[in-house]
């Protein structure tokens, strides 16, 4: 073994011969990348002494990718995702409540793969309304009276709630204000100078989906701009490319103008003309199904694993099981026109990769704790198996419409470039860089892809090595099932 270079202290682990990119640096060449103690701590052409090795000739070497928004909080969507390049998976659209209850609980269950929430607005406001405390890790409230407009005193009782909420750790306020249209402009307004005054995003499902007036997609979207200007907080828009629908040009030509005029909105989207809700969302009622385009049978049952057949189904459905799983296809991926779309978001300037994964279930039924490999018949959206992996694959290799280090870029430090004044951590991950944190991921750049649609979950595929804190979660491409060093990502 080659001596370090100037008698340096040997490092645990050396990544011999892979291409870095670091997206912060723009440092895209072979290096090996030393790790010690959790931290990267050598970044040379040279070899260190090292107590161990690792062959990365024709692998890139990358910052682990960061996903801003994932329900997929269990053991089993950790693992998922970590075979999909992810070291650090937060839930910041929707978010917990009490986030400090929560960190807590998956604190003792451990994890692969780090984690975090923003404060639930939705939960607290559940709490507030109808005095129920949901259970940990329930997306939205079962209870149809959460949704119902405040004023007064009960919208200065909520921001007391999240304001302590953002005390305990959260990494911001997460509003999903979409599945509660009738919620007052002033309580959102609120909540944009609640995050103002505490210096943390707001991460919002906005108001409406529809390509119609009024209530469209445009003025869902006009409605956090119009925030983000009356209180200089910094907005985060959910899921650019669903919530936008066909009306995608006009809101990147908002954003771009409010961007260019100083205001704080950044953005998320994932590669999927298709999303995931539950069957009584807003804006699945049948009513609002044209506003968007789509008919009944656009709409994937995950409990049984088929489509609608009428607008009868779905009536049945929202009214017998309103939490039940759906996947609503929206774009077609293969037709030119609907593609463009898709990409209009994806390609927006500093767009973040984010999954807005969701955990399995088999028959409608949550996995067991433990459940690995995954049983057959076990679905979810594929974006919470092979977000990333797609990416790499259409939208770098077969589209050509990244390139491999931008792609990097949108995985990795842009995310923790949105999170950088919330969280002191997120300055250290998201970069390949000496003293950050070893979060890295290493993948082929020729086999890196997802595997999972529609009808069948298998995980991704040409990632060998993945490191959380310097520890091997993902070992020559399998996992290390006894590798559990995720930690809690945490606010100010």
């Amino acid at each position: 073994m080659t001596a370090s270079p100037g008698g340096e202290e040997p490092v645990d682990l050396a990544l011999v011969g892979g291409r870095v990119i670091d997206p912060e640096t723009n440092l895209d060449e072979v290096r090996t990348v030393g790790i010690t103690g959790g931290r990267i701590s050598w970044l040379r052409p040279e070899v260190p002494l090292a107590a161990r090795t690792i062959d990365a000739t024709g692998l890139v070497v990358a910052p682990g990718f960061i996903d801003l928004h994932s329900h997929a909080q269990s053991l089993v969507g950790a693992r998922l995702q970590a075979l999909d390049g992810v070291t650090t998976a937060l839930d910041l659209e929707a978010g917990r409540f009490p986030v400090a209850t929560s960190l807590d609980a998956i604190a003792q269950e451990s994890r692969p793969i780090n984690y975090g929430f923003s404060a639930s607005w939705s939960a607290a406001r559940c709490a507030l309304v109808t005095g129920e405390q949901l259970p940990l890790g329930t997306v939205l409230p079962a209870f149809d009276s959460w949704q119902a407009p405040l004023t007064g005193r009960p919208v200065d009782e909520l921001m007391a709630l999240l304001e302590s909420e953002i005390a305990d750790g959260a990494l911001g306020i997460g509003v999903l204000l979409g599945y509660a249209p009738e919620v007052t402009r002033a309580e959102y307004l609120a909540l944009a100078q609640l995050a103002q005054t505490h210096a943390v995003p707001t991460f919002t499902h906005t108001r409406y989906l529809s390509n119609a007036e009024p209530g469209s997609s445009l003025e869902g979207m006009l409605e956090v701009i119009g925030a983000a200007a009356a209180t200089g907080a910094h907005m985060h828009i959910c899921h650019l490319n669903s919530t936008s629908s066909r009306q995608i040009d006009q809101i990147v030509m908002a954003i771009e103008r409010a961007r260019e005029r100083g205001l704080a909105i950044t953005t998320e989207a994932y590669p999927y003309g298709a999303g995931a809700t539950h069957a009584d969302a807003a804006f699945l009622d049948p009513s609002n199904l044209s506003r968007i385009g789509i008919g009944p049978t656009a709409i994937l049952a995950l409990k049984t694993g088929r489509f609608l057949r009428d607008v009868d189904e779905l009536v049945r459905l929202r009214a017998d099981e309103p939490d039940a799983e759906v996947i609503m296809h929206w774009a077609d991926e293969k037709k030119p026109a609907d593609r463009e779309l898709l990409l209009r978001s994806l390609l927006l300037p500093d767009t973040a990769i984010a999954t807005d994964a969701m955990d399995p279930s088999l028959h409608g039924v949550p996995l067991p704790r433990d459940e690995w490999p995954l049983p057959d018949g076990a679905l979810t959206h594929p974006r919470s198996v092979g977000c990333y992996g797609k990416v790499f694959r259409w939208i770098v290799r077969e589209l050509g419409a990244l390139t491999l280090p931008e792609a990097v870029r949108r995985c990795s430090l842009r995310p923790a470039q949105i999170l950088a004044s919330v969280s002191p951590a997120m300055r250290r991950k998201g970069r390949v860089q000496v003293d950050c944190d070893a979060d890295l991921v290493v993948f082929d750049p020729d086999t890196f892809a997802d595997r999972a649609d529609y009808a069948v979950q298998r995980p991704s595929t040409g990632v060998a090595q993945l490191f959380v804190g310097g520890t091997q979660v993902v070992r020559d491409g399998e996992l290390d099932l006894a590798a559990l060093p995720g930690r809690a990502v945490t606010g100010h």
